[in-house]
């Protein structure tokens, strides 16, 4: 009903649908986040996807593939009981494959399971965007399958083949949890021994269940869990500890690579910096409380580009279609523009105006629409959030979105309903985007206004006549 209402209002009377090229959620739906995120062909988004085969190709996300959720990147974000939950769905569908049509049994592990199995196989083999905290979509139907598993075969411990199924679950997670440790072995090495101590106890202790005191037994079920459980909660314990920005949040320390070929880390601690997006070959990272990224490929981020202090790629000028790639230093991008001073946060991060910018920001606020114009939703968040005054966000949240276009944003300047344009963010020339309207609006500006820099920050007052030496050189654009 949702999306049948959003089809049918006017367009005149709606916001426009963010993600689309063509202004439908339809669109949206099918493209971007639909089959684009499979194919890896998303019109619009922040970089050509490629297709990533059932053999384990490489896509600009990083290589796909059956154990793509126990990789690296995504491993200990998502798969410490998903070796256990398969083993124990694969054991209860079995153990109860005579039950009656009707068995709510069986029926929770088809629902369940179905949910990990489609769920986990599309992440596995999609070449669009996907993140690795898209993952947290895996996390109740593996405790479902665990919880359901490990429930049945503890109550019939005293059978001889469940006794030996949950205590190769509870092995298979034990060492799997070793592994996945083993990824950070700076980080806590103590807590690897505890698991394998306690791991060992309960296989042997599960395995003698029916020999030993029953007073025993819940001392073994609490050790069993602190074998399959130390790892996932000591990860959930150093992310809460750690201060985290940005929109992509991430679990844990630190492991070794990068997301995607050819990343290299080098941050130290939970929370520290990765390097080489999917892709960018020789990104690095510095030291950093967020996940930030180095090294993202294409569309003006550049292979090869740096940042320390966990910022991102510098973003200079127009990307795609003009300033060289600079250098993020903490989070603020320099170089870039030959007019110099600092571009937008980009598409991860949002920026931190400056006061001398909120100030001119807020500067006779109360005439204008919009103080500003900047490129890309994160930007305009950073400067709206900065000077509590509305920005708008040219191109949607990618950028990419051909709203609005020139024309539009032509006759709002001339009706003075916009004060500042901010030039940088990460929307101009991205992945095929069918109309690149950023691009046109930042060329325009750049030829009609001239630029100033407000407490580091290059800025174009629109308030003002546009340079006479440029009408001409806009007229003809």
């Amino acid at each position: 009903w949702w999306v049948a209402i959003v089809s049918l209002w006017p367009a005149s009377s709606r916001p426009y649908i963010g993600g689309s090229q063509n202004n439908t959620i339809l669109n949206l739906i099918f493209g971007y986040n639909g089959f684009g995120r499979i194919t890896g062909n998303e019109t619009g988004s922040v970089g050509g996807g490629g297709a990533g085969g059932a053999g384990g190709s490489t896509s600009m996300w990083g290589r796909t593939g059956l154990l793509r959720m126990f990789s690296t990147e995504f491993g200990s974000q998502t798969a410490w009981l998903i070796p256990a939950a398969l083993l124990l769905l694969v054991t209860m569908l079995w153990l109860v494959r005579r039950a009656p049509r009707t068995d709510p049994r069986r029926a929770q592990l088809v629902i369940w399971g179905g949910w990990l199995l489609v769920t986990g196989l599309t992440f596995s083999y999609m070449s669009g965007i996907i993140h690795p905290y898209y993952t947290v979509a895996l996390a109740p139907a593996t405790g479902a399958l665990v919880g359901i598993g490990a429930t049945s075969l503890w109550a019939r411990r005293a059978e001889l083949l469940p006794r030996m199924l949950l205590a190769s679950s509870v092995g298979l997670t034990t060492w799997w949890a070793w592994m996945l440790m083993h990824r950070t072995p700076t980080w806590h090495p103590a807590l690897r021994l505890i698991v394998v101590i306690a791991g060992s106890i309960a296989v042997v202790g599960i395995l003698a269940a029916p020999y030993v005191n029953r007073r025993l037994a819940p001392a073994i079920a609490a050790v069993a869990m602190v074998a399959a459980l130390t790892g996932p909660a000591s990860y959930s314990i150093a992310t809460a500890a750690s201060p985290h920005t940005g929109s992509l949040p991430t679990a844990g320390p630190t492991a070794a690579g990068g997301f995607g070929p050819g990343g290299q880390g080098r941050g130290a601690g939970a929370g520290s910096g990765r390097g080489g997006f999917a892709g960018g070959p020789g990104g690095q990272t510095g030291q950093g409380t967020t996940r930030n990224f180095g090294g993202f490929p294409g569309g003006g981020f550049g292979p090869g580009g740096q940042s320390t202090a966990g910022g991102l790629p510098g973003i200079g000028g127009r990307l795609g279609v003009g300033g060289p790639l600079g250098q993020a230093q903490g989070g603020q991008a320099q170089g870039g523009s030959a007019r110099g001073g600092q571009a937008g946060g980009g598409l991860l991060d949002a920026p931190t105006a400056s006061a001398a910018l909120v100030s001119a920001l807020k500067s006779d606020a109360s005439s204008y629409r919009w103080v500003a114009a900047t490129v890309g939703s994160q930007n305009a968040a950073g400067y709206q959030l900065g000077s509590d005054e509305p920005v708008m966000a040219i191109g949607g949240f990618n950028g990419t979105d051909p709203s609005p276009t020139l024309a539009q944003f032509e006759a709002w300047v001339t009706q003075g309903k916009i004060h500042y344009f901010i030039p940088g963010g990460t929307g101009a020339g991205r992945s095929g985007s069918s109309a690149d309207t950023s691009s046109q609006i930042t060329s325009w500006v750049e030829a009609n206004y001239t630029a100033e820099t407000v407490g580091g920050t290059t800025v174009y007052d629109l308030s003002g006549a546009a340079a006479s030496s440029a009408q001409s050189s806009g007229a003809a654009t």
